[in-house]
């Protein structure tokens, strides 16, 4: 685990500096020119080093619906990717190995996986996805996802009477299990992470919320949630409560530096001050709010109110993709049409911050992570500034967030142990993955979801469409 990079460049706060770093133990020793070699040396020359990004949501599972589902919204969506969403432990491992691929490649050491629990199977729907991320050796934060209402209380009423099934398991039984999730699995100096993680106030009850909040507190642990996705929840949170979301999740207390957001779509300025106050993270999902026609996140509204943004690719049936570099400019460039003021514009150097630094505050990890700086964990990206797509030589991470690079990731280092190596994952075979991925599927089209026929016209009312 001991290593010294010679001879690579790193960013200083506007310019680039020449340096060798030495990695001792896991953890960052020395950052200078002209180190004496610790352990084994890398050659930097010609790379860019970067701290690992985060992916810090996504939902593994939905792989399996990559490319299948057709332009709907989130409601909608649901119903249609729960209707073809049969899931075994080994589609669990096979999509979990290959998220954890495709995030590695594009350049993140850590994901956050909001994970789909097969019913019946909860503890051994986790127990699988650990052990994927365990062999592949990236940084895991497992967010069990959890609820205790049925789908369709999802959508609001409007001006009707609706009536919803109960869900299957009790509120109590779900944060047993959650607990018990936990004693299993929460390894974080292992490199492995349980979140509490009700999937939204959607389909959530107070007492969920409230129960994992108590959980987070006993256990340390971090909590993760969907938050205004779609105008539809907007909708429904003013008929659950009376007031916006944010209200009602400062009120019972599920707001705290240790809580990341995903989504964020549709905020008022006193929920984005509430979110400032609190400490809380926005993590951005651009592709799948795009995807789902949920709407632009106010981002830089965010960062001009000193809230904590960091990027995710959200699962690989919405935005269809892990490719994280793709989401961090999507995400980027996007809101250069939502403020005239260039000014406010997220910078190529900026994004980096986000995905990295942002990434490890939403997670209570900013102290061990997130930045090349002695005293910190090895979690690095070695990028080959020679490739393709990174030429002609001009600004390297203004290439890498602009551009569209491929196959651009010359190793990766989690803990200090290397993971990739000349741009291949190390500790399990890809291609073999590819051909199981093959083989455990199919080609169709235009499948037919019996619950969006059900919902579908309901939607429309209360949507007014």
């Amino acid at each position: 685990m001991n290593f010294t990079i010679q001879n690579v460049s790193i960013a200083t706060d506007d310019d680039y500096v020449t340096v060798d770093v030495q990695v001792i133990d896991g953890t960052i020793a020395k950052v200078a020119p002209h180190l004496e070699v610790v352990g084994s040396a890398v050659n930097g020359e010609n790379k860019l080093l970067l701290p690992g990004f985060v992916n810090a949501h996504t939902h593994s599972s939905e792989m399996w619906q990559r490319g299948a589902i057709p332009p709907l919204p989130l409601e909608l969506w649901l119903a249609e990717l729960y209707d073809f969403a049969p899931l075994d432990t080994e589609k669990v491992y096979l999509t979990a190995l290959s998220t954890a691929v495709e995030t590695l490649l594009s350049g993140g050491t850590s994901v956050v996986d909001h994970l789909i629990l097969i019913p019946g199977q909860e503890l051994e729907t986790i127990a699988t996805a650990v052990r994927a991320y365990r062999e592949v050796g990236i940084r895991a934060f497992v967010a069990p996802l959890i609820q205790d209402e049925s789908l369709t209380a999802g959508i609001p009423s409007g001006e009707t009477e609706q009536t919803h099934d109960p869900y299957f398991r009790s509120t109590t039984a779900t944060l047993e299990l959650i607990e018990e999730a936990v004693r299993q699995f929460h390894r974080p100096d292992e490199g492995m992470n349980i979140l509490v993680a009700p999937t939204g106030i959607q389909l959530c009850s107070d007492a969920l919320f409230e129960g994992c909040s108590e959980l987070s507190d006993r256990y340390n642990l971090c909590r993760h949630s969907h938050l205004l996705e779609t105008k539809a929840q907007e909708k429904l949170a003013r008929e659950k409560y009376g007031c916006t979301a944010v209200e009602h999740l400062k009120r019972i207390g599920y707001l705290d530096y240790r809580t990341t957001l995903a989504h964020c779509v549709h905020l008022t300025d006193d929920d984005i001050a509430i979110l400032a106050k609190t400490k809380s993270t926005v993590v951005h999902n651009p592709l799948s709010n795009l995807r789902l026609g949920s709407g632009i996140a106010p981002i830089l509204k965010y960062r001009q109110a000193g809230v904590n943004v960091s990027f995710g690719c959200d699962g690989a049936s919405s935005n269809d993709s892990q490719d994280l570099l793709e989401a961090i400019k999507i995400g980027s460039i996007l809101h250069n049409v939502t403020d005239l003021d260039y000014q406010h514009w997220i910078t190529p150097r900026q994004s980096v911050e986000m995905a990295s630094l942002g990434g490890a505050k939403g997670l209570n990890v900013a102290d061990t992570l997130g930045a090349i700086a002695v005293g910190k964990k090895a979690d690095l990206v070695l990028y080959d500034l020679t490739s393709l797509s990174l030429l002609p030589r001009t600004d390297p991470i203004g290439l890498l967030i602009l551009g569209r690079p491929t196959n651009v990731v010359h190793s990766i280092w989690v803990n200090g142990k290397q993971i990739v190596a000349d741009g291949q994952v190390t500790n399990i075979n890809v291609e073999e993955l590819r051909q199981q991925l093959f083989n455990h599927s199919q080609w169709h089209a235009n499948r037919k979801s019996q619950t969006v026929a059900q919902i579908e016209a309901h939607y429309r009312a209360v949507m007014g469409l």
